[in-house]
């Protein structure tokens, strides 16, 4: 069983945010594989369906950001999911917007809810993949990373989908060095 988790706030005041592409990204890999993520437990909106014979739950933290580990500590105990069969979805300030990063294990680099995952996960070692949103020092970090996306970024987010969706169906059957060397770039 593969848990895939999209970070995001819950609520239309915060769509289209950069702190969202968790969000964002889970809802289109859903569509892509007509699923909807409808069920509610432990505050959070999840589906479970097949692909290729493994078993997948999608889920998005309704907790806000910071507090997302705790709704995923619950799926993991409930559905006794192993950490490497777990891709944490988030927005990255330190990557440019466009770009995208799995990393296997690290600190959260200030990420709040990145941080509270490692918190109630007990771990720095889990999988995710990292959505650039770029960094405007001009800006103090919280502001920037609740303001809403403009054109262009939305351009650069919504050109990375098929990309971004490919990278999860690939989780589902690959181990995650060979998924690394795949993807990421220099």
């Amino acid at each position: 069983m593969k848990l895939i988790v999209g970070l995001g706030n819950p609520g239309k005041e915060y769509d289209d945010t950069r702190h969202n592409m968790g969000f964002y990204y889970i809802d289109r890999f859903a569509d892509k594989h007509n699923v909807v993520i409808d069920k509610k437990k432990f505050n959070g909106l999840y589906t479970e369906f097949t692909l290729n014979s493994e078993k997948v739950i999608l889920l998005k933290p309704l907790n806000y950001i910071n507090l997302s580990g705790e709704v995923i500590k619950n799926f993991v105990n409930y559905f006794k999911i192993e950490l490497k069969d777990i891709l944490i979805i988030c927005d990255d300030l330190d990557t440019e917007m466009g770009k995208y990063r799995l990393r296997a294990k690290g600190s959260s680099g200030g990420h709040n809810g990145l941080k509270n995952i490692e918190a109630m996960l007990n771990t720095q070692d889990y999988y995710r993949l990292k959505i650039g949103i770029s960094n405007n020092k001009m800006i103090d970090t919280k502001d920037y990373v609740l303001s809403k996306l403009d054109q262009d970024e939305i351009a650069k987010r919504e050109s990375n989908v098929y990309v971004i969706c490919n990278i999860i169906d690939d989780f589902l059957q690959m181990d995650f060095d060979s998924l690394m060397c795949k993807y990421n770039r220099k």
